[in-house]
């Protein structure tokens, strides 16, 4: 069965019962988007490590690492 069957098939059950019906599928994921960032971030506080840019400055290490002429 579907995400959108089973959610079809909730939102009739809960008519009937006269619940109030469940949201949609994929209603709350910016919202555990963002939860997640703010997990890492503070994780990443815990382990005494820096909280932001860590992917965007371990990048910029990378790249500019491999843009430098060898010599």
């Amino acid at each position: 069965m579907s995400i959108t069957q089973q959610h079809l098939l909730d939102t009739y059950r809960a008519r009937h019962l006269g619940t109030p019906a469940p949201s949609a599928p994929g209603a709350h994921d910016v919202r555990v988007v963002r939860e997640l960032g703010e997990y890492r971030r503070f994780r990443a506080v815990l382990a005494e490590r820096p909280a932001r840019a860590r992917l965007r400055h371990a990048l910029r290490r990378r790249l500019l690492g491999q843009a430098r002429p060898s010599c």
